[in-house]
């Protein structure tokens, strides 16, 4: 079975020359696929791997916008839908200067898994371009939105794509697509785009639900050895929209995260954040991680090293991918760090992960314990589709059963192939085997 799984990720390599963290995720999936190939040898019939590798449709195109100073500007734009046999292609938008045709690869084909471990029947999809919302007024980002989605429109809808955001593309990104969207289909398809505004068919608790649902799945592996996230530690890395709620859920369940970051350096705040500054700060004034230290008496900016030097019993990495590497990882380990369950996708490098392992502590890859936001999205296009609104408690326990159940596939996929306690083989095999099975019973197709 291990032959038959190289020759995959070789031809994967071989037609995705240089998209190296594409072939970094089809690596990892790969890796736990032999033994639920072993055990199911029909998963190996009909191409079924080649085609789970290759993405059903993409698409790119050129994105021209003009700036406020009159000049022409000419960004790219990506949709790669990979894979439709659970539902409508599902995954976020991702506007920054470090998106490529490989990066939205691997988020596409990461979303596969994760999508199909909420069990809320939506397929796997991502989107996104190489223009950079930081720094532009808000008329510039609008005008940018506004071309973006002139093409974009094209391809997506409530039963065939359905984006959201990610990293910088926020309300205000989401709320300019949609109201392109909207103007070209002259149609009033809520449905069409989840992380909407409260007032315009958003949900309750998607704001919250990846980085609340990164620390439900962490005091859920916790529960498994007895204890909980009481009176621990935390790292945490970002301060984007999954760390600020990581940080508050934490808080909530009575840890005491003490750092976050971004592109300028981390803050060390021993005594605990204060979350209500940093909302100030990085939600309302788009400001940088320096503001809340310049507020913050105790507080200190660190702009050498990285934020896994900081002793911490537990550790979320939720910035971006390959954030944590294997030094990184022995950081951690040395200083008594027992739990890393990721908020951002694929924030741990292989080196990192196989530390993780051999160490045996508590490791939930992204798939599995970020699935949160993709989950209430799902739950945010079922009260589009029945035109209603459900209270912050009832989606907040919906998102809680949902991480709860995410955990015990992974928990019972890592027994039945032989790897206890490996989330990482657990979320792969259970996200594998849901959507193999449907894409056999669709024919080849």
């Amino acid at each position: 079975m291990a032959e038959v799984v190289e020759k995959v990720y070789e031809q994967v390599v071989a037609r995705n020359r240089g998209e190296t963290e594409f072939h970094q995720a089809v690596r990892e999936v790969l890796d736990s696929l032999a033994p639920v190939i072993a055990k199911h040898p029909h998963y190996a019939d009909d191409a079924l791997l080649e085609r789970i590798v290759e993405p059903e449709r993409q698409v790119i195109f050129r994105v021209p916008w003009v700036d406020d100073a009159g000049n022409v500007q000419v960004n790219r734009g990506f949709r790669i839908e990979f894979n439709s046999a659970l539902g409508p292609y599902k995954g976020g938008l991702r506007f920054h200067p470090s998106v490529n045709a490989g990066i939205i690869k691997f988020l596409g084909f990461e979303q596969i898994f994760k999508n199909a471990l909420t069990n809320q029947a939506i397929g796997g999809g991502k989107g996104g371009s190489d223009f950079d919302p930081h720094g532009r007024s808000d008329a510039e980002v609008m005008r940018f939105c506004q071309s973006f989605m002139t093409e974009l429109s094209r391809h997506i809808g409530p039963s065939t794509d359905v984006p959201a955001g990610d990293i910088g593309v926020g309300g205000r990104e989401i709320g300019f697509l949609f109201g392109q969207y909207k103007r070209l289909r002259n149609s009033y398809d809520a449905g069409v785009l989840t992380g909407k505004g409260l007032g315009w068919g958003g949900s309750l608790v998607r704001t919250e639900a990846t980085g609340y649902g990164t620390v439900l799945f962490a005091q859920s592996m916790l529960a498994t050895k007895g204890q909980s996230l009481e009176g621990k530690r935390v790292a945490v890395s970002g301060s984007g929209n999954v760390a600020i709620y990581a940080i508050e859920k934490a808080q909530q369940l009575g840890a005491t995260p003490i750092t976050f970051s971004d592109s300028s350096g981390y803050v060390v705040d021993e005594a605990g954040v204060d979350l209500d500054l940093l909302k100030q700060v990085k939600e309302v004034e788009r400001g940088r991680v320096a503001d809340y230290v310049s507020r913050r008496p105790g507080a200190r900016l660190v702009t050498e090293g990285r934020v896994w030097d900081v002793p911490a019993e537990v550790a979320l990495p939720c910035a971006t991918q390959n954030e944590l590497d294997g030094a990184g990882a022995a950081t951690l380990l040395r200083n008594g760090c027992a739990v890393v369950a990721e908020g951002a996708n694929m924030p741990s490098t292989p080196e990192a992960i196989e530390a993780f392992q051999a160490a045996g502590i508590l490791y939930a890859p992204g798939k599995a314990a970020n699935a949160g936001g993709v989950a209430t999205s799902a739950l945010e296009m079922e009260q589009n589709a029945g035109r209603t609104r459900w209270s912050f408690e009832t989606a907040e326990a919906k998102l809680t059963g949902i991480m709860a159940d995410i955990h015990d596939s992974c928990v019972a996929a890592a027994e039945e192939y032989g790897r206890p306690g490996d989330y990482v083989l657990g979320a792969n095999a259970a996200g594998f085997t849901r959507v193999a099975d449907v894409m056999i019973a669709h024919g080849i197709v």
